[in-house]
């Protein structure tokens, strides 16, 4: 008993890990001159020598089972005053265990936490920036549309009189209504009712027919993909036809859609002045319209040069 009390003291001033079972298990080996001696507490076994045929018992302490003791040869045993010895320290190392597996769930459970909380974020950031790019490529349509609208008013004032611009108000004020209900349903993450209950012709038509210098090419039996792909091709042409109305004032703009064996083509193109791609900055608009195409495994590519147009071609995989 003098040997494992030696044991225990050397362990706690060392500044090593206490209890050292196994350091404990080789002085008792050693001491009693046995041929093994094994520990067992929290299912963990530790210990030297040979465990065949051993003699064992239940260390207890405070009247509660601890752990385990077998030493080998089973004839060195009975040995109760060493069972007796052996419980406070037998006790400490299942506190011991215990609280390290209570600082690992601890720890797992914070790192989990913190996963949450940074996915969280992340999906809100998503969220926010599908929501900016839906308000800058579908509304901004309609905003265009209302400039148009506001310059062909003036010039109707100012060349025909108040009475002859009565008709333009009247469409005015029915863009403005139209914009206010797309910015609303955009906010609130609806997509454009015709897109969700026709398909992408039906939306694309009901959407563009109302300008004279775009002219829609669809299959005529254009099949529906699915909601995410739509969307997206929707948004993708609709952004580059605000972009044509914007810097291509007054070109012929024309909208291209096909379906192929392989997945779904479209083009938008215009005949306005061009631009060389090399010149934009990074953050260019442009940089939109391969995010959207890209998070349905599609592709964009913005084709111009000064005086020659601009074309963006896009295709989706089935």
């Amino acid at each position: 008993m003098a040997a494992v009390a030696d044991c225990l003291a050397a362990q706690a001033t060392a500044g090593g890990p206490w209890p050292d079972l196994a350091g404990i298990a080789e002085v008792v080996l050693r001491a009693a001159e046995l041929t093994g001696c094994w520990l067992t507490v929290g299912g963990r076994r530790v210990g030297r020598g040979g465990d065949r045929d051993p003699w064992s018992t239940v260390v207890a302490h405070g009247g509660e089972a601890q752990g385990a003791l077998a030493i080998t040869p089973a004839s060195a045993g009975p040995l109760p005053g060493l069972a007796r010895a052996l419980g406070p320290v037998l006790a400490t190392a299942r506190l011991a265990a215990e609280t390290d597996e209570f600082r690992r769930v601890g720890d797992a459970a914070a790192r989990e936490l913190a996963d949450g909380r940074w996915r969280a974020a992340a999906e809100m950031d998503r969220e926010r920036r599908g929501l900016e790019r839906d308000l800058h490529d579908g509304a901004q349509h309609h905003l265009v549309a209302l400039r148009m609208a506001v310059g062909l008013l003036e010039h109707t004032l100012t060349a025909k009189g108040p009475a002859a611009a009565r008709d333009r108000l009247d469409d005015l004020l029915s863009r403005l209504g139209a914009a206010e209900e797309l910015v609303l349903r955009t906010a609130s993450g609806i997509l454009p009712l015709v897109l969700v209950s026709d398909g992408l012709s039906a939306a694309l038509a009901a959407h563009l027919g109302d300008h004279d210098d775009v002219g829609l090419d669809v299959d005529a039996e254009l099949r529906r993909y699915p909601a995410a792909v739509e969307s997206a091709v929707y948004f993708v042409c609709m952004e580059a036809v605000n972009n044509a109305h914007k810097h291509a004032v007054g070109a012929a703009i024309s909208v291209r859609l096909r379906d192929s064996v392989r997945g779904l083509e479209f083009e938008v193109r215009d005949d306005g002045p061009g631009f060389d791609p090399a010149a934009l900055p990074p953050d260019a608009g442009l940089h939109n319209l391969h995010t959207r195409a890209a998070a349905v495994g599609g592709s964009v590519r913005v084709t111009s040069a000064p005086g020659t147009g601009t074309t963006v071609t896009g295709f989706v995989p089935l």
